[in-house]
């Protein structure tokens, strides 16, 4: 047991310096590239809308105070609006140059949506356990996403499971641990700008199968805990209260 422990310990440590010493991806400049790209996710079956996209350090969208700059859809009809139509997308991408765009989860796919320390160190452990990971993408500065396939949409609303853990545009603020978004929710979709050149780029892309979101759930979790107690004692350190993590 010894030898398989070191072994794990060993694997773990490649993995971790694999995942540093990789080049961070760039955000996608070219028309072409982009529009590649958003195909892609089209053709994985993950339905797509425009949205805003930053103008300086403000939103596109130009409200005063906009809450979520350049990451909300342009349109309120955005679930309706979602497609997978390789044409739409085509002309939404010559039409808006510059706009970035979210996929609308619990149709096709869910996205478990961690702290971006805690995705971190759970996607090592994932790789290093040889579990199937499917697309993963880093948004902004603090944010790790992990697509999953959907909890389904079945006919009967009797048999769909709500779950604490449920995210909706609304309800962010709500779920700064682990938020999953399905049913009602979306994502910023890569490749995206935001404002103070950061950006959505993926880790692992959308050729990626979708995995089953109960085989990623307990470690994501046990990632999320764990980056919640270190944030406890470092604010205990500072003097202030951390927040807690969504259950």
């Amino acid at each position: 047991m010894g030898a398989d422990s070191g072994r794990s310990r060993g694997t773990e440590g490649r993995i971790s310096q694999w995942l540093r010493r990789r080049p961070k991806p760039q955000p996608e400049t070219d028309d072409a590239a982009r529009l590649e790209l958003l195909l892609a996710v089209a053709e994985a079956g993950m339905p797509i809308s425009p949205a805003a996209h930053p103008s300086g350090y403000r939103c596109s969208c130009e409200r005063i105070g906009c809450p979520t700059p350049a990451r909300h859809p342009v349109s309120f009809a955005w679930q309706t609006q979602s497609t997978t139509d390789r044409g739409q997308i085509e002309r939404w991408a010559a039409n808006q140059p510059l706009a970035n765009f979210i996929t609308a989860t619990g149709m096709v796919h869910d996205v478990l949506d961690v702290p971006l320390a805690a995705g971190e160190a759970a996607l090592e452990r994932l790789i290093a356990a040889g579990i199937d990971v499917g697309p993963v993408a880093r948004s902004g500065a603090d944010r790790m996403l992990f697509f999953t396939a959907t909890r389904g949409t079945p006919d009967d609303e009797d048999e769909w499971w709500p779950c604490e853990l449920d995210c909706h545009p609304e309800t962010m603020d709500e779920h700064p641990g682990l938020r999953w978004h399905c049913r009602g929710s979306y994502v910023l979709l890569p490749p995206a700008r935001l404002p103070g050149e950061l950006d959505v780029h993926w880790i692992r892309g959308p050729e990626n199968p979708l995995p089953d979101p109960l085989t990623l759930l307990e470690t994501l979790t046990d990632a999320c805990a764990r980056y919640a107690d270190t944030a406890d004692e470092s604010d205990l350190d500072h003097g202030s209260v951390a927040w807690p993590l969504s259950r």
